[in-house]
């Protein structure tokens, strides 16, 4: 009896996938993913890498402000990126978050050393894996499914990433916006998936971590699932996902669908 989208997410999460034969699940798993003809997965990196311990460092090094430092940070890192972009003054994202770091601290009155600034952003290149993030990644190729990085972050920082959370060999590309010199959500940016699966933008299903990324990807015309890790609402863009999820079943779910 062959195994319902249900019933395989469910037994994988499980870890009574070792019971049955991975020929048999393989198959299921590729032949369920040609349902609706997507071909590839582009992830932002967030969905992947778990930014937590970024956060709890601020905390640590500024008891009682770190949530506010984040929040003030991670706003202006944004802001940053978009005006530049904007502005035709291009600046990476590792130049836009360190600059956005100082800011945040002066405007929170906060006493920035530059060990602290240079251990914040070293945080940066130190992040590993969601602990959901290889049982799906193993789901989707198992399905067939080619999957590629599609990030603001700079090509080290991704690369990085790969190498600390163990995923090497697990995405056929690591796409940086940097290489055009613009961010998300700039159609261009999202154009690189496409690019480089030598895809139609409708067989690739773009995992989003920001809601703004997922509005972005749908503008764009991607089929879209918004990994919503941090529980946020819904930005008023007027583009909503096709699937939401607080983790990557809701993306193996809507990737593999049932025969």
């Amino acid at each position: 009896m062959a195994l319902d989208r249900r019933d395989f997410i469910h037994l994988t999460a499980a870890g009574v996938l070792a019971r049955t034969p991975l020929s048999r699940i393989a198959t299921s798993a590729a032949e369920s993913a040609r349902y609706k003809g997507y071909k590839a997965v582009a992830f932002d990196a967030f969905p992947i890498f778990d930014p937590r311990p970024v956060a709890a460092l601020g905390e640590s090094l500024f008891p009682g402000r770190g949530a506010e430092l984040s929040n003030a940070w991670r706003t202006r890192q944004f802001e940053y990126q978009w005006l530049r972009a904007l502005g035709g003054q291009y600046a990476d994202f590792w130049e836009t978050t360190e600059s956005a770091l100082v800011f945040a601290a002066k405007q929170l009155r906060l006493v920035l050393t530059s060990e602290n600034r240079a251990q914040l952003m070293q945080a940066y290149l130190r992040l590993e894996a969601w602990p959901d993030v290889r049982p799906a990644l193993d789901i989707l190729r198992n399905a067939g499914l080619r999957l590629a990085l599609l990030s603001n972050m700079t090509a080290t920082m991704l690369n990085t990433g790969i190498s600390n959370a163990g995923l090497e060999g697990m995405f056929e590309h690591a796409l940086s916006t940097d290489r055009i010199r613009t961010y998300k959500p700039d159609p261009r940016a999202y154009r690189l998936g496409i690019d480089a699966f030598d895809l139609r933008r409708e067989e690739v299903v773009f995992a989003a971590f920001a809601g703004w990324d997922a509005a972005g990807a749908k503008w764009y015309g991607y089929p879209t699932v918004w990994i919503n890790r941090l529980d946020s609402p819904a930005e008023e863009l007027g583009a909503t996902p096709d699937a939401t999820g607080r983790d990557l079943t809701a993306l193996t779910g809507f990737a593999i669908p049932p025969r």
